[in-house]
């Protein structure tokens, strides 16, 4: 039987806009997800858990999303049950 990781385990090309591309490759490094770029190509990051799923998802993001968004959405999420 394969483990759930072996299944989740794959490669993809990611669409970053050049300007980000950097910070988005130095935070991917920066959580230990596999990731390498070469001049004038896209990002490329592997995935191997769902852990780094959710991680990727969260780094594109930020770098996607308007910071007004993400501070709606987190009050969102953490305030409005507290209030």
């Amino acid at each position: 039987m394969k483990s759930f990781s072996s299944e989740v385990e794959s490669k993809h090309t990611l669409e970053v806009n050049w300007a980000d591309r950097w910070q988005v490759y130095q935070r991917l490094q920066e959580l230990e997800i596999p990731c390498w770029c070469e001049s004038n190509q896209p990002l490329q990051v592997e995935i191997t858990n769902p852990l780094a799923i959710i991680q990727l998802w969260s780094v594109m993001r930020q770098f996607s999303v308007s910071r007004q968004d993400i501070i709606s959405s987190l009050e969102k999420s953490w305030l409005r049950p507290y209030r």
